[in-house]
């Protein structure tokens, strides 16, 4: 640090420019150890946000298996997860495009095995599962028409096409499909609204016989208040599964005498909230016993379960987070894991000998190692009383210190859901703003998972309200730490976090500025536009609707325009069909009345969460600009310009 020169914070210079941490935003996804080989699902920025299947054979370097020009990805639920499955050499997958399912061979060209749709996208698979025999495949099936609300149910269809035949429906959504053994039962989840999956499902199991047809179905566990996930067969025949009934997320075994174990009983969370299909927390050796990954109080592990002793035994690993994306075949595990300064990686673990191969990594740190900024944990008081959780990253740079007595600006970053959580994986695009000198925090607020059902449930009929709170208190707390300029904090955020930024702008003054990423700015119409997945998830974020109207109104920023008072940057995708562009340009409509400074930039071809390499670089770089216009720095970079209407000082 001698050589550092003094620069004012927010004006560093930075190798991790907005293009680069575009570029490093790949992401890896959906391992499966198939043998002695391992393929995983790899998101591309820098081709579109294209999505492939990658597979790795025994020492043989990664190969593409999805040809150029498909993207494998399913739209189910919008969300999507669970896009592809294999059998062997054969790969079943769905591609974007038309959302049909398709059979390919190892080095042959892909075949749909499903009719196309009367609608475009009209009818969509995920979340695929094959039969021991590999005769069939088990899929949840979405079917939308020109109006109304999708259908969902489970189907069977034959590997070659020629049959498909519906093994559930009736209920309002479908999950883990899941075949036995012996090729004779599926076990799945079911759901109904206004329950998230995260609320309480139902574990069912239906005979399926030899013709792919349903037979009797009996129910296991779940309910109202019992949150199943993850069905799953051990190599003996007996069911295993994930459940909240404890008010955390244990592991369970169904004994032959239908009586029910758990296997981990402890406060800690072997589950993530399904908002995706294909999720997997755990799977069995060849041996009987489970790999798993599991959260307690904000550490992530991964070990090793004995499902008859119960000893579960922590693996030493040199990583610190676990994507709930563990698969295992003989002895061996492919998982997907990383840390604050580890790119995350697809790791090859065989337990026999304890070897770790990395397969990939999502990116490769080729500058200097000290430029990443590295978290740290804190916990901090919030309103009545309770305490909120985040990660803090200073700002860091070897080659710049801020003047004397000044303080980093600090931006706020609320993730989405709003259960969901921020973990300390290593981005990038946190990495560009701590390496010009802000100082970062990732809230987990109350709603957050991680920290058990009563954590998850408190912002229950509190949304706009507690999540605000603690994104307040987390940014007062570092003020007080003197670790941020109290009169330089920033907030933002996406989906859902796009919905705290906004409210927080509105209804508080603790911060100066912000950014909404596709954000919720009016609660009735984004009911009543949005998908079927979340269309009933207000009544229980807010109030239920229409005995609730007035409380929707009130949360509502858009509705009480004349509080509004900060400068505003939003970027939103043209097809989002989350959170569509009305949302945006409503809330831009009342800044243009206000005559307050914003900016507002409409990415083509983006959907719910941007996968381009050029709408995330060109995101970074707007939020860096405005910040500076707003906060009164000059980045070091040359970025590109930013209208920014009613700018005093003139635009860009």
């Amino acid at each position: 640090m001698s050589d550092a020169r003094r620069i004012p914070y927010g004006a560093w210079p930075s190798p991790i420019t907005a293009d680069r941490a575009a570029a490093g935003s790949v992401g890896l996804s959906e391992t499966r150890a198939i043998g002695d080989a391992t393929t995983w699902l790899e998101r591309r920025p820098q081709e579109g946000g294209r999505s492939v299947v990658v597979r790795s054979g025994l020492g043989a370097e990664p190969v593409d298996v999805t040809p150029p020009g498909a993207s494998v990805r399913t739209l189910v639920h919008e969300y999507g997860g669970g896009s592809y499955a294999f059998d062997g050499a054969t790969t079943y997958f769905v591609n974007l495009e038309d959302q049909r399912l398709y059979r390919q061979e190892l080095d042959g060209s892909p075949t749909a095995i499903t009719p196309e749709p009367a609608t475009h996208r009209g009818l969509r698979y995920a979340d695929m599962s094959v039969s021991p025999d590999g005769r069939w495949i088990a899929s949840v099936h979405e079917r939308h028409r020109d109006e109304g609300v999708p259908v969902n149910e489970l189907v069977v269809i034959a590997a070659d096409g020629s049959v498909m035949s519906t093994l559930a429906s009736g209920r309002d959504f479908y999950a883990f499909p899941r075949w036995s053994p012996d090729g004779a039962r599926i076990a799945f989840i079911a759901w109904d609204f206004p329950r998230m999956p995260w609320d309480g499902t139902e574990l069912l199991v239906v005979d399926v016989a030899s013709d792919g047809s349903a037979g009797s179905c009996r129910e296991v566990a779940g309910g109202e208040r019992d949150s199943i996930f993850q069905p799953a067969w051990g190599p003996d025949g007996s069911l295993t599964f994930v459940s909240d009934r404890t008010d955390w997320w244990n592991i369970y075994r169904e004994g032959a005498d239908g009586e029910l174990t758990n296997l981990t009983p402890k406060s800690a969370e072997f589950a993530v909230p399904m908002w995706i299909f294909g999720y997997s927390s755990y799977d069995f050796l060849s041996d009987g016993r489970i790999v798993c990954t599991y959260r307690e109080r904000g550490v992530q592990h991964v070990a090793l379960l004995d499902p008859t002793t119960r000893e579960l035994l922590d693996l030493d690993l040199p990583y610190e987070t676990f994507d709930p994306a563990v698969s295992a075949s003989g002895q061996r595990v492919a998982l997907i894991a990383g840390g604050p300064t580890t790119p995350t990686q697809v790791v090859s673990l065989d337990l026999s000998t304890r070897a770790v191969e990395v397969l990939r990594e999502s990116d490769v740190v080729d500058f200097d190692a000290e430029y990443l900024s590295v978290p740290e944990p804190i916990e901090f008081p919030t309103t009545s009383g309770q305490t909120a959780f985040a990660h803090y990253y200073p700002p860091t740079n070897p080659t710049a210190v801020a003047p004397d007595g000044e303080r980093p600006p600090l931006l706020v970053n609320v993730h989405g859901g709003p259960t969901s959580e921020a973990d300390p994986e290593l981005h990038l695009e946190i990495q560009f703003f701590t390496s010009r000198g802000f100082a970062y925090a990732e809230v987990n607020y109350r709603g957050s998972t991680g920290h058990g059902r009563a954590y998850r449930e408190s912002l229950y009929g509190r949304w706009g309200v507690v999540d605000v709170d603690d994104a307040v208190a987390a940014a007062s707390h570092l003020v007080d730490r003197g670790l941020a300029d109290p009169g330089r904090l920033v907030i933002s955020g996406g989906s859902a976090g796009g919905w705290t930024t906004l409210c927080a702008l509105t209804f508080r003054d603790a911060f100066a500025t912000g950014t909404s990423y596709f954000g919720v700015s009016d609660l009735e119409p984004f009911a009543e536009t949005t998908h079927k997945f979340e269309s009933k998830y207000l009544d229980l974020l807010v109030g239920p609707w229409p005995e609730a109207a007035d409380l929707w109104a009130e949360r509502s920023p858009v509705r009480h325009a004349e509080l509004l008072s900060s400068p505003l940057l939003i970027l939103q995708g043209d097809e989002d069909e989350v959170v569509p562009p009305s949302q945006a340009e409503v809330i831009v409509r009342a800044l243009e009345s206000r005559g307050l400074p914003y900016a507002y930039l409409l990415f083509e071809g983006e959907q719910h969460g941007f996968r381009k390499m050029e709408s995330i670089s060109r995101g970074l770089s707007a939020e860096l600009t405005f910040y500076g216009k707003i906060l009164g720095f000059e980045p070091a970079d040359r970025l590109p310009p930013l209208e920014i209407v009613n700018l005093p000082s003139g635009g860009d």
